[in-house]
C-alpha cells in the first residue's frame, strides 16, 4: 500500500461522487434513502505509516450494526466518503521498524479501535479502550487530518496495539466476527464476573446475543435468553442457552425476581414499549444490568424510576468493546474450547446486500465477507 490513492475501498455514496478515482464535489441532490448500502469501489489514501504501525492485506469483515447505524447516519453525521467495516481478519503485509510482535505473513485480526494516546491512566491500565483520545477504525480522524477508513477494502494500516494474533486453530471467517461482536459481549462477561455458580441474562439474540450466549456458556455460567422471536428458540438452545424466555408472554419476569447475577443487554433499538423495569426486577441483590447495543441517537433507553433499582440494589451500566487483553483471553477460550460462531459468508462485492439484511434483522446470525476486491 504506497501513500497515494491506488487501494480499492467501498464507500457510502450518499453525499460525494466519483468518477475515475476522483473525488469530486457534493451532490445538490442526495439518492434516495433506501440506497444508503449501494457502495461503490474507489481509491483513497490512507493513514501516514508509522513505526509502530502493522499494513494488512484484508481476507475477511464481518459485518456489523455499527456499520449501518454508521452509514444511515443514525449515530449522527459521518464523515462522507467513509469505508466502514471493523471486524478485520488478513495477513501481515509490513511492519514498521519499532514493531515487535508481529512480523510479514502471520494472520491477524483488528477490531472497532485502531489507536489510543497510549499514555493515560487508561492506556496504562489495559484500558486503552476506554481512552478519550480512541481513534475508531472508521469515521475517526488521526492528528495529521486523514480519516480512518475501515475493513470493506483491500488492505488497512494499525497501530501494533491494536493488532490481533488468530490462533491457528481459528478459521478466518469464523475470527472476524470475534473482533467486535465477540469482543465487545466478552468484555463484560469476564468484567462482571461470569462463570461456575453465576446465572447470566441476555437481552436481544442476534450477533452480539448469539456470541454472549457461547461465552457464558463457555465461561460456565447459567445462560437465560430473553427473545420475541419464536423462530429463534430452536438455534438458541442448540448454542447452549439453559433457559430460553419470550418476552411476549404477559409477565415473563415474575418467574424470574431476584435471579440474575448478570443482564446483559444487546438490544440496539429500545423504545418505550421495552419494560425495563420488570427486566431490572429480575435482578439478584447488586446485580448488574449492562448494555453494548446503542441505538440510534433518537432512540433512548426506556423510562426508569428509582423503585426500579432501590429494592435490589442493583446497578446499571455500560461497557465499550474490550482491551487488547481482553481480546487474547476471548481468543484462546474459543481456540481451547472450539467455539464456533454462526455466521453466513458472501463476497466483499456483495456487503451491501448483507448490510440491508442486517438492517431488516435478515441473518442469522452474523455476516462475514471475503475478499474478492483486491
Amino acid at each position: 500500500m504506497d501513500d497515494v490513492d491506488h487501494t480499492l475501498q467501498l464507500y457510502n455514496p450518499r453525499q460525494l461522487r466519483v468518477v475515475d478515482d476522483i473525488f469530486l464535489t457534493p451532490l445538490l441532490s442526495l439518492p434516495h434513502p433506501s440506497k444508503w448500502h449501494d457502495l461503490k469501489v474507489i481509491d483513497f489514501t490512507p493513514k501516514t505509516f508509522e513505526p509502530e504501525d502493522i499494513e494488512i492485506s484484508i481476507t475477511h469483515c464481518g459485518v456489523c450494526g455499527s456499520d449501518v447505524h454508521t452509514l444511515t447516519q443514525g449515530w449522527g453525521k459521518s464523515q462522507l466518503p467513509l469505508v466502514v467495516g471493523h471486524e478485520i481478519i488478513g495477513t501481515v503485509s509490513r511492519v514498521g521498524d519499532n514493531v515487535s510482535e508481529f512480523k510479514a505473513g502471520d494472520r491477524v485480526g483488528v477490531g472497532a479501535q485502531r489507536g489510543s494516546c497510549l499514555e493515560c491512566r487508561e492506556c496504562k491500565d489495559d484500558y486503552e479502550n476506554y481512552c478519550t483520545n480512541s481513534i475508531d477504525t472508521y469515521n475517526s480522524q488521526y492528528p495529521d487530518g486523514v480519516v480512518a477508513q475501515g475493513g470493506f477494502s483491500t488492505a488497512i494500516r494499525v497501530h501494533e496495539r491494536f493488532v490481533f494474533p488468530v490462533p491457528e486453530e481459528i478459521e478466518s471467517h469464523h475470527a472476524a466476527s470475534m473482533m467486535c461482536a465477540g469482543l465487545t459481549v466478552f468484555s463484560p462477561l469476564k468484567t462482571h464476573g461470569a462463570g461456575p455458580g453465576k446465572k447470566v441474562g441476555i437481552m436481544g439474540i442476534g450477533g452480539l446475543g448469539h456470541y454472549a450466549i457461547l461465552w457464558a456458556k463457555a465461561m460456565g455460567a447459567e445462560v437465560y435468553a430473553f427473545t420475541h422471536d419464536d423462530s429463534k428458540v430452536d438455534d438458541i438452545k442448540k448454542m447452549g442457552a439453559d433457559h430460553v424466555i419470550n418476552t411476549n408472554k404477559e409477565d415473563f419476569h415474575k418467574d424470574l425476581v431476584r435471579t440474575l447475577d448478570i443482564l446483559l443487554s444487546t438490544r440496539d433499538v429500545f423504545g418505550d414499549s421495552v419494560p425495563l423495569g420488570d427486566y431490572l426486577s429480575m435482578l439478584y441483590v447488586h446485580g448488574r444490568f449492562v448494555t453494548v447495543g446503542i441505538p440510534d441517537a433518537n432512540d433512548a433507553l426506556p423510562p426508569i424510576h428509582a423503585f426500579d433499582l432501590v429494592p435490589n440494589g442493583c446497578l446499571l451500566g455500560g461497557s465499550k468493546i474490550g482491551s487488547k487483553k481482553e481480546c487474547l483471553e476471548m481468543l484462546e477460550l474459543a481456540r481451547s474450547k472450539g467455539i464456533k460462531p454462526w455466521v453466513e459468508e458472501l463476497p466483499m462485492r456483495e456487503v451491501g446486500k448483507a448490510l440491508q439484511n442486517l438492517k431488516d434483522n435478515n441473518v442469522r446470525y452474523r455476516y462475514v465477507v471475503k475478499q474478492d476486491i483486491a
